[in-house]
């Protein structure tokens, strides 16, 4: 298994368990407007995660050696704020907190699309849709926090 498919399978995992672990909660509070259907959700998800590890072998295999530096340093940062997201939005419900985390997440989350972007167009451009959505879900933390 290369590097980035274990970091992406931590991130699944990880996600999935402090999701679960506030469903009830969450799905009491007060949503945003422009909160998509839980089935955008369901059918994002996978696709994220499958891009990330095939760009990952991508860059890893055909990348130079700074784009695979920046591409592990950034999904492993981007993972790691993603998950302090999860932690803290259901876990700890301290929503601005981790609303920050979330905006750091998608900031760093440039870099390892910029690093697809150089090895390979196609890599990069599948990219596009996990940047987006990881914007979209940090303008959603913010939503819920102001809110609260």
């Amino acid at each position: 298994m290369s590097t980035s498919a274990a970091i992406v399978l931590v991130y699944a995992a990880g996600s999935w368990w402090w999701v679960n672990s506030g469903d009830d909660w969450y799905q009491r509070l007060e949503q945003p407007w422009w909160q998509p259907p839980d089935l955008v959700f369901g059918l994002i998800w996978p696709y994220n995660f499958a891009a990330l590890v095939a760009a990952g072998v991508v860059v890893a295999s055909h990348g130079t050696k700074t784009a695979r530096l920046v591409w592990l340093v950034g999904l492993t940062g981007s993972v790691a704020a993603a998950l302090v997201w999860a932690r803290l939005f259901y876990v700890s419900h301290a929503l601005w907190a981790a609303a920050i985390a979330l905006v750091i997440a998608a900031t760093v989350t440039t870099a390892i699309v910029g690093a697809a972007f150089a090895t390979r167009t196609w890599a990069g451009a599948i990219l596009v849709p996990y940047q987006v959505w990881l914007a979209l879900a940090a303008s959603l933390s913010i939503g819920y926090a102001r809110l609260d």
